[in-house]
């Protein structure tokens, strides 16, 4: 549409009547940008998740699925083996995790003072082992474990110690297994901690030393407070992978000896790949993902930020 002006100069303008078509066109944009990333999500992630939840209701018997409703779920209650994973688990989850914790909060305090020369060559250092492969880490732990001729086991003989049954003994498969978890993530918590830790205002440190405060109440009082919500962050994260927690045991014991090794995600792929009963493995799976959400409630309850 034209309009005339003063001084007969004529100036084009947009007709309103176009305006109600291309706004419509302009809100669906986004959801046509992200509309491949939602296909994809709904394919491998809601699909699979939801097919799941029908197989839990199933049973394979003579090569058919049938509908056994709540079955699977009841069968979980009167499982031994099943309460021997989740004690386990819980086993690590209530030892190891807090000590690896510990563990990364002093290192991360350790990394960001001021004293300490190459800090950026120890954090790499530290952080390494995080991107070293699952099954290959555990590969090497089972080769340095080894009670004939591992390298562990012939450095405590030079020590005149006897040879430790390190992943043929139930309590030191345990401490095995806790030992190649804390090496393999403790660095990656730190970095976790200490990025939180940079961000916490060196004016507070000054504060309290004015106050008269010690590096152990600065600590109590500044540091750990700061770190408040890092810590809630490693927490739940921690707490989500020990909970999934499959390769380390699968690749160093099998979930061994005496089942002393056995987690959740073990006896999870023993009942699917090896007894191919995939409906009870599916309710094992719901039945990790509740606990999981329940833990991690509890987690934010207790961590969180107070209102």
């Amino acid at each position: 549409m034209t309009v005339t002006l003063t001084g007969g100069e004529t100036r084009a303008v947009p007709s309103r009547g176009t305006a109600p078509r291309t706004r419509p066109r302009r809100r669906a944009a986004p959801y046509l940008f992200v509309l491949p990333a939602l296909l994809l999500f709904a394919a491998f992630k809601l699909y699979p998740i939801g097919r799941s939840f029908v197989i839990s209701l199933h049973k394979t018997v003579g090569g058919t699925e049938r509908f056994v409703g709540a079955d699977n779920y009841t069968r979980l209650m009167g499982d031994p083996l099943f309460w021997t994973a989740l004690k386990n688990t819980a086993v690590i989850l209530a030892v190891q995790v807090p000590v690896m914790l510990a563990l990364a909060t002093g290192l991360a305090v350790a990394l960001n003072s001021t004293l300490l020369r190459g800090r950026t060559v120890f954090r790499l250092g530290f952080f390494l082992p995080m991107v070293t492969g699952l099954v290959a880490y555990g590969i090497i732990f089972s080769v340095l474990l080894n009670k004939d001729y591992g390298l562990v086991n012939w450095l405590t003989g030079l020590a005149g110690l006897d040879p430790t049954p390190w992943l043929t003994d139930p309590l030191w498969a345990k401490v095995s297994l806790g030992l190649a978890l804390t090496w393999h993530y403790t660095g990656y918590n730190a970095v976790i901690l200490l990025a939180r830790l940079q961000s916490v205002p060196a004016e507070l440190y000054d504060a309290a030393s004015v106050d008269g405060a010690g590096a152990w109440t600065s600590f109590r009082h500044v540091t750990l407070p700061g770190l408040r919500p890092a810590l809630l962050l490693t927490t739940v994260l921690s707490t989500i992978g020990t909970l999934q927690i499959f390769d380390e045991p699968y690749v160093l014991t099998g979930g061994g000896p005496d089942n002393a090794t056995l987690t959740i995600g073990v006896y999870l792929y023993q009942n699917a790949f090896k007894y191919f009963d995939f409906g009870y493995a599916s309710a094992i799976a719901y039945a990790l993902a509740v606990l999981i959400g329940i833990l991690g409630v509890i987690q934010f309850r207790f961590l969180g930020e107070k209102s």
